[in-house]
């Protein structure tokens, strides 16, 4: 699909839960295809989560984020400070924040509305927490939705076999962008 039939797709399943996998290759658009939801997300008074792989990834995509919607997005990493980290775990609490970009650990904020929680680079090792409490972010983002009646985006160029697997079987949407 291009990307303007693709987030108008994404745009129309907000609203109730439903998880997509938004499959392409590196520069297919998979970024702004997500970036729509996320402003659909932000027109209906909900807030979003974008999960990214890795921190090193956050500043640049925290500047496209901040260019797009005017406003700096709320981040949760473990380069945050503790006083970041309370100041976002009230924000969120409250609704004082709309959108949130961070790591896997960021699943566990107190949203009070959460309408969407994108999964960038969905496969990637990263997001399973193998010390302390097991889980992979991946699957936490699913559940989490689906309390929340959210949407989730599991964007990818090369799914992880598992979405891949209930994508095939029509457990969750499939968007392919070339």
């Amino acid at each position: 699909e291009d990307p303007a039939k693709a987030a108008a797709a994404l745009r129309a399943g907000m609203g109730g839960f439903g998880v997509t996998l938004l499959k392409g290759v590196t520069g297919s658009g998979k970024t702004e295809v997500y970036l729509e939801a996320v402003a659909a997300c932000l027109a209906a008074g909900r807030q979003a989560l974008v999960l990214l792989p890795e921190i090193a990834l956050t500043t640049e995509f925290i500047a496209r984020v901040e260019a797009r919607f005017g406003a700096r997005p709320g981040e949760w990493h473990s380069g945050a400070t503790q006083g970041e980290r309370r100041r976002l775990w009230r924000m969120c609490a409250e609704g004082g924040v709309q959108i949130v970009v961070g790591a896997r650990s960021a699943l566990f904020l107190p949203f009070r509305d959460l309408g969407l929680i994108v999964v960038d680079e969905e496969h990637d090792g990263s997001y399973k927490q193998e010390e302390g409490v097991l889980y992979n972010a991946r699957d936490m983002a699913v559940l989490r939705a689906s309390f929340a009646s959210a949407q989730v985006v599991l964007a990818s160029a090369t799914p992880s076999l598992e979405s891949w697997v209930n994508a095939e079987s029509g457990k969750y949407a499939r968007i392919d962008l070339a």
